[in-house]
């Protein structure tokens, strides 16, 4: 199966990658960017069976090492 982990900082964790981009953004001519959040996007292929094997298997990972659990949160997509 194939995850897709989209990790995002927790609301309220100052994000200064994000204000820079967005004061970048602004500098270009795009003022209608607002609130720029950065975040990480991984993508892996894991050997599973089912999808509710799969998920806890992605899930383990990310509490683990693909996130800091202190200031992200995550989100997993399976496809077979």
């Amino acid at each position: 199966m194939r995850a897709r982990v989209f990790v995002t900082l927790k609301p309220g964790v100052l994000d200064p990658a994000g204000q820079a981009v967005e004061k970048s953004l602004h500098t270009l001519g795009f003022a209608e960017a607002s609130r720029v959040r950065i975040g990480k996007f991984i993508e892996l292929d894991v050997d599973a069976t089912d999808v509710v094997t799969a998920r806890a298997r992605v899930d383990q990972m990310c509490q683990k090492l693909l996130t800091n659990l202190v200031v992200e949160s995550y989100q997993v997509e399976l496809t077979p």
